[in-house]
């Protein structure tokens, strides 16, 4: 395998790996460990909003790799399971700029962290698909 095959395997583990991290152990580390959860919240919204950008662009990184230069699959999906990228990449938009901004306002906070929540487990559960098909051919 080249290396522009492995490019969308690096990508699907680093957007598996970095929601895995950001939601799994920094964000609950600095509820436990910061002076107020108001100081978590405004911290944990920077984390979340850095962690948009990236699945973006590992998401774009494994759709670019999808085909080769003269528009070749370089990878048998099956199963739809190309739509998994397209809607990892729309739950973390969704959550970026139609949730957060209702939790930044402080609006119904257990509605909007809930639908926030589902949005991120959502996101992380097509990132792991997307890593395991993959991983699988390599």
């Amino acid at each position: 395998m080249g290396w522009k095959a492995r490019v969308p395997v690096l990508a699907a583990a680093l957007w598996w790996g970095s929601l895995t991290a950001i939601g799994f152990v920094a964000v609950p580390l600095l509820f436990a460990h910061l002076a107020t959860p108001a100081m978590a919240g405004q911290m944990a919204a920077k984390l979340f909003t850095a962690q948009t950008w990236m699945s973006i662009v590992c998401g774009m990184l494994v759709l670019v790799g999808a085909r080769d230069g003269d528009g070749v699959a370089q990878m048998d999906w099956g199963r739809g399971a190309l739509a998994f990228v397209f809607a990892g990449m729309l739950f973390a938009i969704l959550g970026e700029f139609a949730v957060a901004p209702h939790i930044v306002a402080r609006q119904d906070l257990a509605f909007w962290h809930g639908a926030g929540t589902a949005l991120y487990a959502m996101q992380w559960v097509c990132a792991v698909v997307v890593l395991w098909k993959l991983s699988s051919r390599a």
